[in-house]
């Protein structure tokens, strides 16, 4: 049995043509507009770490997102009664 002969990489298969590619050939030519429309997040090692799976990231983010909606809202409430003690 004959082993298959490998082709070089960087060669293109015999049914492409270089003219098929008038802009010629780019790589990573989509690699930035992935990367913009992607959802995926790289956590640094530390904190991967703190997360056994993504549901634990995911609870911990959905807190901390409560939280800050608690706060802004207390923040928000203020009537300026505070402000005028303090004045005297």
């Amino acid at each position: 049995m004959k082993k298959a002969k490998q082709m070089n990489k960087d060669e293109l298969r015999p049914e492409y043509k270089r003219a098929d590619f008038p802009k010629g050939l780019v790589r990573g030519k989509y690699a930035e507009r992935l990367r913009e429309s992607s959802n995926i997040v790289v956590l640094e090692p530390e904190v991967a770490r703190a997360f056994p799976n993504q549901e634990a990231v995911n609870s911990a983010l959905r807190s901390l997102i409560r939280i800050g909606e608690k706060a802004a809202r207390r923040a928000g409430r203020s009537d300026g009664r505070a402000k005028k003690r303090r004045a005297g």
